[in-house]
């Protein structure tokens, strides 16, 4: 099994997207640090570390749940130690936890600039640092950024500058990482989804078009076909989860659709060029 005994440090996986990351890698019998916020049930937002833990569990894998804030760099630097210390190493970072206001710039005060700014960027960056001196030592070592392809298109930036610049700042930590990293053998490369994924942030802010969406499986899926390629043959990349899996020998990807017929919705950052890419059909938000 590829990632057998492998350690993973996902970021916000206590729900979403990171926990299918978790759960697709469980499934070989991985280890899984459960780095999130959420130790107690939230009022509007499903899952725990606690109850991640015990699917991981449940799935295959071994679950090291820690309260994690990704601003905090002593309780990041602390979680690294914790884990290399339960379970031997760390083979591999996806940085996943991410905060989201597609507001524009009268609309956006400072306290969620920054937000988005700490966790997105900042705990991209914070974590891939205090991970390093553990990666260097893995047979195989991979760092996941969930962020979008570089565009400086303006029609991403003038809607949201402040998010997007947050979002873009992770992608800018691949371009450069990659290149830092790329002599010690360590992979980094971003994933972003083709479509709107149905998570609690979409429905939270897109509503009904969240039955455009697809599942998080689909990047959950995707993540592992990068995460189980050779670190020195894979660096540097912003892959898109559809292609990534077409790339794998995959054609149908009706098993992934939250409402089965529904018109897929693009997702933010999708290039014109990237859809027609690709035979999917998808519609632009409004």
């Amino acid at each position: 099994m590829k990632l057998q005994s492998k350690t993973l440090f996902i970021t916000g996986a206590s729900r979403g997207i990171g926990l299918a990351i978790a759960l697709r890698a469980a499934r070989d019998g991985a280890n899984i640090v459960i780095a999130a916020k959420t130790s107690t049930p939230h009022p509007s937002l499903p899952g725990t570390i606690f109850t991640a833990a015990e699917e991981i569990e449940a799935a295959g894998g071994a679950a090291l749940p820690l309260v994690v804030d990704v601003r905090d760099e002593a309780a990041v630097v602390r979680a690294m130690e914790q884990a290399v210390g339960h379970f031997g190493g760390l083979d591999i970072v996806v940085n996943n936890a991410s905060a989201i206001s597609l507001t524009d710039t009268a609309s956006t005060d400072m306290k969620r600039y920054d937000l988005m700014q700490q966790i997105n960027a900042r705990g991209t960056y914070l974590c891939t640092r205090s991970a390093m001196p553990y990666l260097r030592h893995a047979a195989n070592p991979h760092i996941l950024n969930l962020s979008p392809p570089l565009d400086l298109d303006p029609k991403w930036f003038g809607p949201h500058v402040a998010y997007s610049v947050a979002k873009f700042g992770m992608s800018l930590c691949t371009l450069g990482h990659a290149r830092e990293f790329a002599a010690l053998g360590i992979a980094v490369n971003s994933l972003w989804p083709l479509t709107t994924i149905d998570t609690a942030a979409v429905r939270n802010k897109l509503g009904s078009m969240a039955t455009s969406s697809r599942t998080p499986e689909i990047v959950a899926d995707a993540a592992y076909a990068i995460l189980t390629k050779p670190s020195r043959e894979v660096s540097g990349n912003f892959f898109l989860d559809e292609e990534v899996l077409r790339n794998e020998g995959n054609t149908d990807f009706s098993r992934y659709e939250k409402e089965i017929g529904a018109p897929l919705m693009a997702d933010f950052f999708v290039s014109d060029e990237a859809i027609a890419r690709v035979p999917t059909n998808l519609i632009r938000h409004p």
